[in-house]
């Protein structure tokens, strides 16, 4: 499970834009959202770095908040 902190992240447009960069990338992955925090967390078997890239090239630069293999 990835944490991450998306700053631009504001509304439901914001989370439906992050989870299809994501779902580009993994079909497979899971993703999580909280407005409030401005974090997502994605359950992924894709590498943090491609999770990263995938965000930033979808338009919503992400920071790495945590990594746990649950």
């Amino acid at each position: 499970m990835f944490v991450f902190n998306i700053p631009g992240m504001n509304c439901g447009g914001c989370i439906r834009a992050i989870t299809r960069s994501i779902l580009a990338l993994d079909p497979q992955a899971q993703v999580e959202a909280d407005l409030e925090t401005w974090t997502i967390r994605v359950a992924s078997t894709k590498s943090e770095t491609s999770l990263l890239d995938a965000l930033s090239h979808g338009g919503y630069p992400a920071q790495p908040l945590a990594h746990s293999n649950l």
